[in-house]
């Protein structure tokens, strides 16, 4: 069950909330993010609701009978829409497109990059600076230097970031050239992290585990709504299984069931999912098709002089063409 609490509930009407519920056999964990103030309360019998919501301080009550709760699609109307200003919106209906390199090289990568993204009209850049690499002998990033590099030349453009952080130690120095922090598949079960990005107000973007079930990607972002962060988003980026024959296995029908039972935004990495560059575009596509409210995709200049993931990169012709794929997609769509 989840309480809304008014804003304004006072210290003492609180303490009778929780006094109730406690005498119930009901344990409450308050939960304030940027938006509401909640209580989640989990017990083993069912209460009166009508009862809750003539207690002072109460604003609504909702049964959620999901262990998890707050990313739950049970007690939300409305979907979540996430604002990243400058009329980015993530959720509202029209799909979103964010795309860049797997890593930032140097400045020129980036302002072609850019360039490209403004001639798209894409106005979210995906770029790795800080990178979990399989092979400790790998190119791992530019770390802040090439986040503040790709800082620089979006900013001008008004164009969006985001970037993978892979420990705690980074947030705060990566916090004001950010607009999303990404989770990725390797740290989507790292709680302490999980813990110290629902304490901030900045988007977080959560991608599945290379082995993860659905509902361990939803207890993740419950782990960031219940620290305070409600500006979340699910990805889904494919899954190991026994299939060698391309990088991961795509989950596509998860899409429509994470978009069913939760309230936050789907976002679709068809470059991770397949792996291959002749199948991104098309997998993006189909993505879109089965509800996802947007994609995120590799793109290069000249993707065979990527520093990585060469393989699943997209150039700009291929990207462009993409896009207004999109474009002509979501027409029909909406319809």
């Amino acid at each position: 069950m989840i309480i809304q609490l008014h804003q304004s509930v006072r210290n003492n009407d609180l303490e009778k909330i929780r006094e109730f519920l406690k005498n119930e056999n009901h344990t409450t964990t308050q939960v304030k993010t940027q938006y509401e103030n909640y209580l989640v309360c989990i017990g083993k019998k069912d209460i009166d609701i009508r009862k809750i919501g003539s207690l002072n301080g109460v604003k609504d009550v909702h049964r959620v009978s999901d262990n998890y709760k707050l990313v739950s699609s049970k007690w939300k109307i409305n979907n979540t829409q996430i604002n990243l200003g400058d009329n980015v919106f993530i959720g509202d209906g029209s799909p979103a497109i964010m795309a860049g390199p797997c890593s930032i090289e140097s400045e020129e990568q980036v302002s072609k990059i850019v360039d490209h993204l403004v001639a798209n009209n894409i106005k979210v850049m995906r770029g790795g600076v800080y990178k979990p690499r399989s092979s400790p002998y790998a190119f791992r990033g530019l770390g802040i230097d090439g986040l503040k590099m790709m800082h620089s030349c979006c900013r001008p453009h008004g164009i969006k970031i985001i970037t993978e952080v892979m420990e705690m130690s980074q947030i705060r120095e990566m916090y004001d050239y950010v607009d999303v922090f990404q989770v990725g598949a390797r740290n989507s079960q790292n709680f302490n992290l999980l813990d110290a990005l629902g304490e901030t107000d900045k988007a977080v973007l959560i991608k599945r585990g290379v082995s993860g079930t659905i509902e361990e990607l939803l207890y993740s972002a419950e782990y960031v709504f219940c620290k305070g962060n409600e500006r979340l988003m699910l990805c889904e980026r494919g899954i190991r299984t026994f299939e060698n024959i391309y990088r991961n296995t795509f989950d596509i029908n998860a899409i429509q069931v994470l978009k069913d039972k939760s309230h936050l935004p789907v976002i679709a990495d068809p470059s991770h999912g397949v792996g291959i560059r002749d199948y991104v575009s098309k997998l993006a596509l189909a993505s879109l098709v089965a509800g996802a409210d947007g994609v995120i995709y590799e793109v290069h200049e000249n993707p065979e002089e990527a520093l990585s993931d060469a393989q699943q990169t997209l150039n700009f012709m291929e990207s462009g063409k993409l896009v207004n794929q999109i474009k002509t997609l979501s027409s029909i769509l909406i319809q």
